[in-house]
């Protein structure tokens, strides 16, 4: 069995570059999805909505792959949010995880899904499937994401209804939180859809967004490049086709280097 890098040997073979961090919590939400939250490093910095490698030891070697940084970047701990692959070469031993193991992350972080690549705009959309809220999870917490906008609109579409949890305890948590609640107020709209299960709000959201459905729930009018803004991340057929709406409405992708309407975040996890 391989287990995580220990306390008593991280020091030997946490590699250049690396931070060995432990962890604190873990939360299984369903067989296929769960949150661990462990130790920041004092010197790690990022920007609410940035992803990082985060790997074990697995048989004397790292394995690394892409997580968006679930935890807003005030902090003092650091959030994933991840699936559960029976024979990921990562997630099979990353979902055995206990408190007090510890993790390895490499010390620089980046992506796009990050204020800072968007121009100014009024409303902003969070698009997102699965553990793509994860990024989300991020910038809805984080008090700047509210000084630039006066509405953001977290949208998150999964199979099942229980795969949903992880977003409303999110939102219940900005509301339950010291400070955050004064922040976001009535700013945050959360939109939770399923396409497997019975659900009140059911089916793709590009489906929803093409039929107006989604906006007609919202009480929005549709996509404006004058005032709309998206953030993008989900399955890469997700990504395709959401892309593709935004543009059609007269949105214009944009980077760290080129902020525009939208951006993408086609970092996976595996």
């Amino acid at each position: 069995m391989n287990a995580p890098v220990t306390t008593e040997n991280a020091e030997l073979i946490v590699p250049e570059g690396v931070y060995a961090e432990t962890v604190l919590s873990v939360t299984h939400y369903t067989d296929h999805l769960f949150r661990f939250r462990m130790t920041r490093p004092a010197g790690f910095r990022f920007r609410s909505g940035e992803f990082a490698m985060i790997g074990l030891m697995v048989e004397g070697k790292p394995i690394y792959r892409a997580y968006s940084i679930a935890s807003p970047s005030w902090d003092e701990e650091l959030e994933f949010f991840s699936i559960k692959v029976p024979d990921g070469p990562l997630t099979q031993h990353l979902q055995k995880i206990q408190p007090g193991d510890r993790v390895l992350m490499r010390k620089k972080p980046t992506g796009t899904l990050v204020l800072d690549a968007l121009t100014p705009g009024k409303r902003l959309y969070m698009f997102s499937t699965g553990t793509g809220i994860a990024p989300f999870a991020s910038l809805i917490r984080d008090p700047e994401t509210y000084e630039k906008f006066e509405e953001v609109i977290l949208t998150h579409t999964c199979r099942e209804v229980a795969e949903l949890k992880y977003g409303y305890d999110l939102v219940d948590e900005i509301k339950n939180h010291e400070f955050l609640a004064d922040i976001v107020g009535d700013k945050l709209k959360h939109y939770a859809t399923v396409t497997r299960e019975d659900y009140p709000f059911k089916g793709r959201i590009t489906d929803l967004m093409e039929s107006g459905k989604l906006y007609a729930d919202l009480g929005v009018p549709p996509l404006d490049p004058a005032v709309d803004r998206g953030m993008i991340c989900g399955s890469s057929a997700m990504l395709k086709d959401t892309k593709a709406l935004l543009e059609k409405a007269g949105l214009t992708e944009g980077a760290n280097n080129k902020p525009a309407e939208f951006v993408i975040e086609r970092a996976f996890v595996g």
